[in-house]
């Protein structure tokens, strides 16, 4: 009797689901910092070495210090949108390794707050990225991934007359910016 299995890896066809979640809080005497994260992701492949995708993402950062009995309060959401393309070297594998090329859009609003007077701001920019990945299947639809920012190009622009944007150009491999989750390959 022959069984049928499920091939390991990606194939052309497939479409998988992966993305981030986090939760940060810090607090030291009057300050304390909340950070909470949402960016799942969605991808494609349209041939057997080459997917492509879509993201979105929701973050919030909360500040609150007390400084001579007044309360101080600074809040951050910002919304993300974007696609990105990936290819991958051996996608049929347990073990593959791919390069990603991304493009992103993001707008920011920021409540600033002391005392009773609050203040609040707009911003708006975009990113492009190249980042080298892995992925290493545990079974036939879970895979651990991995990837870390390499070349990054991002402008970010206050949402009023007369601003100036802020651009900044990054490359390397800084151990810092190492991001892992769990990929669903259905």
């Amino acid at each position: 009797n022959a069984q049928e299995t499920e091939t390991v890896g990606f194939n052309k066809g497939n479409t998988f689901i992966t993305g981030s979640v986090g939760f940060t809080s810090t607090s030291f005497d009057d300050s304390k910092d909340n950070a909470f994260t949402l960016a799942p992701s969605v991808g494609y492949f349209v041939s057997p070495n080459v997917a492509i995708g879509a993201r979105v993402g929701f973050a919030t950062l909360k500040s609150s210090d007390e400084i001579a009995n007044v309360k101080s309060e600074d809040k951050t959401n910002t919304f993300t949108a974007g696609a990105f393309g990936r290819y991958y070297f051996t996608p049929a594998s347990r073990f593959s390794i791919f390069g990603e090329l991304n493009a992103n859009f993001a707008t920011a609003k920021v409540t600033e707050t002391v005392g009773s007077t609050s203040v609040s701001s707009k911003a708006n920019g975009f990113n492009f990225g190249i980042a080298p990945g892995v992925n290493y299947f545990l079974s036939n639809n879970f895979a651990l991934e991995a990837a870390w920012g390499v070349l990054n190009y991002s402008s970010v622009k206050p949402d009023v007359d007369g601003a100036i944007a802020t651009d900044t150009f990054n490359v390397g491999l800084n151990l810092d910016n190492i991001y892992l989750g769990l990929v669903y390959k259905f």
